[in-house]
């Protein structure tokens, strides 16, 4: 044997013993520093519809955190309804740039007193206060039916479902009513009910909403049930008086159980129709020059005895709009005339709602069942309309937990359809719910033992992309 193939032996390993000792050696740094083989296997590739799924739960986590760490919990609602749809590219998601065809006559556009967010330029008061509110601009559910588009905005549930379920302004009344001992009904409305469907659901009638009837805006706000019309003060206290007078068994059958709660009940309906119940509906008591701030029109008025109400303590108040969003023409004319009012009356109560520090405890959120289309249809007999749209619209969320001055997704570029974050109305009600400290998982009573929740969007195939964590 040579001098070099002795050294070869010597020094130099064979290429199996220098592979067996690199495994080995592999084996001892992955054993020495704790690894599980697993760090080395192609993680699993999840589904567009995983990927979403975990985008909700970790939406809906963040959300309850949040909500615990809120002081105070909503303690009143206003809903300010558009009933017919606001077209939403006109107003709170304007669209820059999109031409004749979709801005029509409003192609002006003006800054809100938040660096960044845009408003149509019928907002100009609005825009001053953009700081109390933020937008939701990529709400969506797609349907383009008046009944059924009110229904799920307003319930959460399935329209073509077995259930006729209640209203959110009817599970605030049922989950509030250990708390609320007030004079005045629980679910007011001004001043019809905001939708074609029974909003007490199969809750029954003690949840139907007490719609007011009558003007605010008139010298004398004549609340059906409450302010009789014709009839002055005076005369209603001598009728009471001479009821009284004639009301001989009742005083003989005074421990009567029966008899007590009717003289309870009696005695309540005094206090609404001559005492402080009906106060509250007195126009006169509040300054001109806030009155005039509201605006003197139906819907200003409404607002201060919105606010007026949320006072009193009652949970639930809806001002369904006067006069209606439903503009398949005649579009931009209705607008000019109804934005007007609703930038007055909306701007003053949020700014009014935060001076009197009622803001934070008291939700109020607005918008339609819908949007409107944003191609403008100048074909006859529309001549300049917009019709029904579900694919994608804008709603405004003020106090009640909810921060001011962001926004909550996007639309696409000229509003037809939504290009990031969809926000669907179980998540919108949803996030109402946890903030008013109400169970969305709670069971409701159903008169056939049907088992019935308050949203139950999982079992309905309801879409739902989490709740509205990025603005609590």
């Amino acid at each position: 044997m040579t001098r070099n193939s002795k050294r070869k032996t010597a020094g130099e390993v064979s290429r199996r013993e220098a592979m067996r000792r690199g495994f080995w050696g592999a084996a001892g740094i992955v054993a020495a520093s704790g690894l599980n083989y697993r760090v080395y296997a192609a993680e699993p590739v999840k589904t567009p519809e995983q990927k979403l799924a975990d985008e909700k739960a970790a939406r809906d986590e963040a959300a309850k955190a949040k909500a615990k760490t809120k002081k105070t919990q909503i303690k009143s609602v206003i809903q300010i309804f558009l009933w017919g749809g606001m077209s939403h590219n006109d107003t709170w998601d304007p669209k820059p740039g999109t031409g004749y065809d979709y801005l029509g006559e409003f192609d002006k556009f003006i800054p809100t007193n938040v660096p960044g967010i845009q408003l149509g330029a019928l907002f100009p008061k609005l825009a001053q206060q953009a700081d109390k509110f933020s937008l939701i601009r990529s709400m969506t559910h797609g349907n383009n039916g008046h009944e059924t588009a009110a229904y799920l905005m307003q319930t959460g549930h399935d329209p073509a479902g077995r259930l006729a379920y209640p209203s959110v302004g009817a599970i605030f009344t049922f989950f509030k009513k250990e708390q609320y001992k007030g004079l005045l009904p629980p679910y007011v409305v001004m001043l019809e009910a905001a939708g074609r469907f029974s909003e007490e659901g199969f809750l029954g009638p003690a949840y139907k909403p007490f719609a007011t009837g009558g003007d605010p805006n008139a010298p004398r706000f004549e609340v059906q049930g409450i302010i009789n019309r014709g009839i002055d003060d005076n005369r209603q206290k001598a009728r009471r008086d001479l009821l009284d007078k004639m009301n001989l068994v009742g005083y003989g059958l005074a421990d009567v159980p029966e008899m007590a709660a009717a003289e309870e009940a009696r005695q309540k309906a005094y206090g609404l129709i001559l005492g402080s119940g009906r106060e509250v509906f007195n126009l006169d008591n509040e300054p001109t020059e806030l009155r005039d701030r509201y605006g003197r029109n139906t819907f200003g008025q409404e607002c201060l005895v919105a606010r007026r109400l949320v006072e009193a303590g009652v949970p639930y108040i809806t001002i369904s709009f006067p006069g209606g969003w439903d503009t398949h023409s005649n579009h931009f004319a209705t607008m000019r005339a109804q934005c007007a009012s609703l930038d007055q009356g909306l701007a003053t109560l949020l700014g009014d709602l935060s001076d009197r520090g009622l803001l934070d405890s008291t939700l109020v959120w607005c918008t339609g069942e819908f949007g409107r289309t944003p191609r403008v249809s100048w074909e006859p007999p529309w001549n300049g309309g917009r019709h029904h749209h579900g694919d994608v619209f804008t709603v405004l969320v003020a106090g009640g937990g909810f921060k001011g001055g962001l926004v909550v997704g996007a639309s696409d570029e000229k509003g037809e359809k939504v290009k990031e974050r969809p926000v669907y109305p179980a998540d919108l009600l949803g996030s109402f719910y946890l903030l008013a400290g109400i169970d969305a998982a709670a069971k409701l009573p159903h008169p056939w033992g049907e088992d019935a929740h308050v949203l139950d969007p999982e079992h309905e195939n309801m879409k739902s992309a989490g709740m509205l964590e990025e603005i609590m």
